[in-house]
């Protein structure tokens, strides 16, 4: 069944970090790894730019018959260890510099979970709030045509993101598929199940939060019936991860959108809010309510005394300018980049642990690849199978981050950077591309 834009996770209003100042984190934090890494001075230029960035403008005729030009990014970072991979987001703020960082640390994301692939992100810069059914399904195929000459099942392989879902990449199947007279079913992930879609990638990436907060519990000995959680951004991803740490025990005291945030001290029933929202057209909080429930902001939520906090909106939430009243135990980024680079030094000062983005969310990547995978070889699994290989894959990854952290006295964040990059700069050297 399609899903209207008005379905999709809304999250416009969310300011972004500056795009100047994240591809300045993200170079930052490459040259901080390769310098730890003893990384060879060609290798790390190699892994400071991306391989190809593609700007491509296109017309859509809109419903009242007027035309539109939109602009559209695919940035391709490193194919060092297999096709590219990566989300495509429609977005006011999208750019090519943020498509730029957010290709890089798809990157990272790929190789700390060993996954065969090279990073990638795509976007159109657009409010598809304004946008009917149709006139965003000619964008999407309209976008689709510009980027084919550089995607493909075994080029580039795209996924949704943000404001993107399942009826998006059907239209794009369905495009390539015209066009390259094939099913194209392994050219996209992310789809829906009948057409080559994988079981249980809805919730990917919420359950691959929850696996990994979960991990870290273990690590410290901590029981999650004990365990107090905040989520900021209820849409797919923060939904399903607010709702998979529910339903292992712990208590879900605060979640918020757009619209609102909602707090209980005794915890919130994630269950019964979700189900509430499958029946509204937008799926935001602000219509809930319950005996217990407060209203609450955004940036009271982040400042929360809790255990776990899962910053799962857009980039640039926690900044220097609020990282000294974070009170969390722990962060796992369920967003991308949601904390800066200043206030990652605040938060380890002040002994904070941060999971970061690029092991804590790898769950919808992980999926993709099973679902590519599936495609690829025409043979499909269940539900429990999936989530048994995610449960694997994200737990063992986690394994190796810590490990690294702990015999080497650093932060998971570095830890996890150092593991990405020297992998991708393994896979650069064995290929020769530096003499």
């Amino acid at each position: 069944m399609s899903t209207t834009i008005d379905e999709m996770p809304n999250t416009l209003t969310r300011p972004a970090a500056p795009p100047s100042s994240a591809i300045a984190d993200a170079r930052n934090l490459l040259r901080e790894t390769a310098a730890a890494l003893e990384l060879d001075p060609g290798i790390q230029e190699i892994l400071a730019s991306p391989e190809r960035s593609l700007t491509v403008n296109f017309p859509v005729v809109m419903d009242d018959g007027s035309i539109e030009v939109f602009t559209g990014y695919r940035v391709q970072h490193s194919g060092a260890r297999g096709p590219f991979k990566g989300g495509i987001r429609y977005h006011p703020a999208v750019s090519l510099e943020e498509t730029t960082v957010l290709a890089m640390l798809m990157t990272w994301k790929c190789a700390v979970l060993d996954l065969p692939f090279g990073g990638a992100k795509g976007g159109v810069k657009c409010d598809p709030r304004r946008f009917s059914q149709a006139e965003l399904e000619r964008l999407t195929r309209r976008y689709t045509m510009a980027i084919r000459p550089i995607i493909g099942p075994h080029r580039d392989i795209p996924a949704p993101d943000i404001n993107t879902n399942q009826q998006v990449m059907a239209w794009m199947v369905d495009t390539l598929s015209q066009v390259d007279d094939a099913s194209a079913m392994a050219s996209v992930t992310g789809k829906p199940i009948a057409l080559g879609g994988s079981q249980g990638r809805s919730r990917a990436t919420g359950k691959g939060i929850s696996v990994v907060a979960l991990e870290l519990l273990r690590a410290h000995d901590r029981d999650p019936a004990q365990t107090t959680v905040a989520v900021q951004g209820f849409g797919n991803v923060g939904r399903s991860a607010a709702l998979a740490l529910f339903e292992a025990g712990c208590k879900v005291v605060a979640i918020s959108d757009i619209s609102t945030g909602l707090y209980r001290p005794e915890g919130l029933d994630i269950a019964a809010i979700a189900e509430h929202l499958d029946h509204l057209p937008n799926g935001l909080l602000e219509s809930y309510d319950a005996p217990g429930i407060s209203r609450i902001s955004n940036e009271e939520l982040l400042e929360m005394a809790v255990d776990l906090l899962v910053p799962a909106a857009l980039e640039g939430q926690i900044t220097g300018a609020n990282a000294h009243r974070v009170r969390a135990w722990a962060i796992v980024e369920g967003a991308n980049g949601p904390v800066t680079a200043e206030a990652d030094e605040i938060l380890d000062a002040a002994g904070v642990i941060v999971v970061p983005d690029i092991l804590a969310n790898a769950g919808g990547v992980v999926v993709s690849h099973l679902e590519w995978v599936q495609d690829l070889q025409g043979l499909f699994w269940d539900e429990a199978q999936v989530e048994d290989r995610l449960q694997e894959r994200m737990a063992r990854a986690f394994a190796d981050v810590a490990h690294r952290a702990t015999e080497q006295g650093i932060t998971l964040r570095q830890a996890a950077y150092r593991l990405a990059v020297s992998r991708v700069a393994e896979a650069v050297h064995w290929r020769g591309c530096t003499g």
